[in-house]
Parts: structure tokens; sequence; C-alpha cells
């Protein structure tokens, strides 16, 4: 394992491999924005296995948080779709605490207030990262915290929750696979890996998400669209309701690799990241 150092301020965490001038990761938090990682190097040097507002949605960033119909509020197309810009709400996010940092890993924490199109707080959410570099893979787990300030129903959606969006394109595609050996939306698994080239070096990179069993709809039903963008989506079995002042937590898991990551090794880190604890 490496050695590695973090730079932050309010808005931002920059992870690096100690010595090196390019991050690993990097957290943003904006005022006035949703918080989303990007880039995440894929470990090779192949380049950023996520893209940051794409052509075909601009609303999406990295790896993120994206829900839809919280008491008929969406948190998902930061009003840049007309047909639901008025119904949609607005974020404020900022870094939390200091990110620390021992041999191999680095920790930190990023909160947000969900606001509904008046401007009030909805809920916030808290999400606390850890980033393991093994060298060959890097590993990412998240817990991710929301608490209600007042009572809440996430309507049944296709999508909503953690999501990926890599650097899809037509001419190179790509392909996705999950736990149980399919490929197809709305299939419930443990995890989901997909592949594709990267656009920086033409060479591929493999990001598998894991589901913990501890979560809401374990195993959960998947989200893959048409440009492999890929997140699990406990709403796509239905509505979930949160009462004023509780709270609920969802662990995931995120490994990132090479070509050579298999579907045994995804299997075998899912294995370990479902013994720690939710």
């Amino acid at each position: 394992m490496s050695d590695l150092r973090t730079e932050s301020d309010a808005h931002h965490v920059a992870v690096f491999r100690d010595g090196d001038a390019h991050p690993l990761v990097v957290q943003n938090a904006p005022d006035g924005g949703r918080p989303y990682l990007h880039p995440i190097e894929a470990p090779a040097g192949a380049g950023s296995v996520t893209e940051d507002q794409p052509g075909h949605h601009p609303w999406q960033h990295g790896l993120y948080i994206g829900l839809n119909d919280v008491n008929g509020v969406g948190f998902w197309s930061e009003k840049l779709w007309p047909a639901t810009a008025d119904l949609d709400g607005t974020f404020s996010s900022r870094i939390v605490g200091v990110p620390r940092t021992e041999v191999g890993a680095a920790h930190w924490a990023v909160e947000t207030d969900y606001l509904d199109p008046q401007g009030e707080r909805m809920f916030r959410d808290l999400q606390r990262w850890t980033l393991r570099d093994h060298d060959t893979r890097l590993e990412l787990r998240l817990e991710w915290t929301l608490t209600a300030d007042r009572d809440l129903v996430f309507g049944r959606y296709d999508y909503g929750g953690l999501f990926l969006r890599m650097p899809y394109r037509d001419e190179t595609g790509g392909s996705a696979v999950d736990s149980e050996g399919t490929n197809g939306p709305a299939n419930r698994a443990r995890w989901v890996a997909v592949r594709m080239p990267l656009p920086e070096t033409g060479r591929p990179a493999r990001v598998a998400l894991l589901d913990h069993p501890g979560n809401l709809e374990h195993p959960v039903p998947w989200r893959i669209d048409n440009q492999l963008g890929v997140g699990p989506s406990p709403s796509l079995a239905g509505p979930w309701v949160l009462a004023a002042e509780r709270f609920r937590t969802f662990v995931y898991g995120v490994v990132v690799g090479d070509a050579d990551l298999t579907d045994h090794e995804i299997e075998t880190r899912w294995g370990a990241f479902a013994k720690e604890h939710a």
C-alpha cells in the first residue's frame, strides 16, 4: 500500500499518492450543488473512470447520490430537464471535519442539505468515505446516512441513490455484468461491474459497485442505462418512507481496477465487504 496525503478546503478534498502531483480521487462539495467524486483515477494510469456532466446527461457527476420523487420533489436533474424543473429541489454541500490518512488509506466526510423548491430543508445527508489504495486497485467504502426534517416518502422510481457515470463512448462501447451473471436493468444483485475503454488512453478499466447486506432491499434492484451508467436503486422495488427526525444508513463499496479485475476477485471482495459492520 502507498502512503497517501490529502489537500482540502471547505468544498474539496483531493487524495494523492505521496510524491504525486495528480490526485487519485477528488471529492467535490460545491456550495449550492450536490457532492460528487471526480476524477477517480484507474490505478494503472489508464485515466479517470468517472465523467462529469456528459452531454447525454449533463446533471450527472462522476460518482454521486441522486434521488427522485421525495414527497414529489426531484433531486436528480438539477432543474436542467424542462419537464421537471419546477419540481426540482436544490442542494448545499460542504466538507465536514478534517480529512485524515493512515498507511494506504484516506478518510473524509461531506454533508449536504436537500432543499425543497421553496428553499426549506427537507432532509440532510452525511457521506463518510474511505479510500484504500492497493496499488493495482482502489477500494472505496461509503457510509451514507439520510436524516429527515419532516416525514418523507421516497416514491417508486427506476433510479435513485448511489450512481456511477463512467466516460462511455458509442464508438468503443463497454459491458456490464452482475453477481448473478446477468446484465439487464432492474435485476436484483449483490454487485454490478462495468468495463469500458477510457478515452484518455484507450485502455480498459473495470469498476464494481457493491451492495451491503444491511441495506434496504438487499439484494437491491439495479439501474443500468444505455450509456452504462449504473447504480443500486432501492426505489425500483417500490416506495419507502423515513419519518421526521429518523435516519437510515446505506453502505456501499466500490472497486476500481484494470481490465484484469475478475468476477472472482469482485466476489471475494464482496464477501469481505459483506462481513463489515453496516
